[in-house]
């Protein structure tokens, strides 16, 4: 005997769902759509709550290149963040088939010291580094940044890469014993193609992180030549020290967000297919 109500009920049940969704997409996409009406509006009309600008102008967007080497800080973030992305990547695949394919003793104490690296904040752990930066004659250079981002990206990206390959069959890394691969040969040929979705999520949360790092930034660089985009946004400046550019920020604020936005769209589905890969099973 069929239920008059269920029908209700599953229209009911498909509206709160839609009505979720669609809650979620406009606390996330709301902000940065604020930044770009207010990127594109200038003196009063910056605080008044318009949800179309009311005389568009890219006045804010020219000012943020003209008062400022703002396209070399972009090219110092871009530099900095894929050098220490793929530095992590490279780094935390050779430890990542190490702590999952090879039993040794300590394993779990070596994920554990890993895991602990990963949770001290990074204010702890600043006089450090800035020590290390400076005797290594870093400071104030972007290789000094890139080393002191692995500390922060290499930890997470071992710790995804590690729990990823514990979930590839082991009968694919037999058989290739069997037929005399090395381990860089299992790594490689195997196991590499096999994480490319894992890869792409976990360097693509790397570069984000890498990308909107601050504090390290604003300590290890001293030249405008040198910053990244985060210190650049935060230092600047409108005619006095009380005033501060709103729409010089938001527009700076929607630039350094374009390339996020581009690379999430070119890597989706592989961006998908490592934040699910966690269900497969070997």
């Amino acid at each position: 005997m069929s239920d008059p109500g269920r029908p209700l009920r599953r229209a009911a049940g498909r509206l709160l769902f839609y009505l979720l969704v669609g809650t979620i997409l406009v606390y996330t996409l709301f902000p940065f759509y604020w930044a770009a009406v207010s990127s594109l509006e200038s003196g009063s009309a910056l605080f008044e709550a318009d949800f179309l600008p009311s005389d568009p102008s890219l006045e804010n967007y020219i000012a943020v290149f003209r008062d400022q080497p703002f396209a070399r800080t972009i090219a110092n973030s871009l530099l900095v963040a894929t050098l220490a992305t793929g530095a992590s990547l490279a780094l935390a695949l050779a430890a990542a088939f190490s702590l999952s394919r090879f039993a040794f003793r300590g394993r779990a104490a070596v994920l554990l010291i890993i895991l602990s690296v990963s949770m001290f904040p990074q204010i702890a752990v600043l006089s450090g580094m800035f020590e290390l930066v400076g005797w290594l004659g870093l400071y104030n250079s972007l290789a000094g940044l890139v080393l002191s981002y692995l500390i922060l990206t290499l930890p997470f990206a071992t710790w995804v890469l590690t729990a990823f390959m514990r979930e590839l069959p082991r009968e694919l890394e037999e058989s290739a014993i069997v037929d005399g691969a090395g381990p860089w040969r299992r790594l490689s040929g195997i196991f590499l193609p096999l994480m490319a979705p894992a890869l792409a999520a976990t360097g693509l949360l790397s570069f984000i992180l890498a990308w909107n790092e601050f504090l390290f930034a604003l300590t290890f660089t001293l030249s405008p030549e040198q910053r990244t985009v985060p210190v650049a946004i935060a230092l600047i400046s409108g005619a006095s020290a009380y005033e501060l550019p709103w729409g010089r920020v938001m527009a700076a604020s929607v630039i350094v967000t374009l390339p996020l936005i581009v690379l999430v769209l070119l890597l989706q589905r592989r961006i998908v297919a490592g934040l699910t890969s966690g269900a497969i099973k070997g």
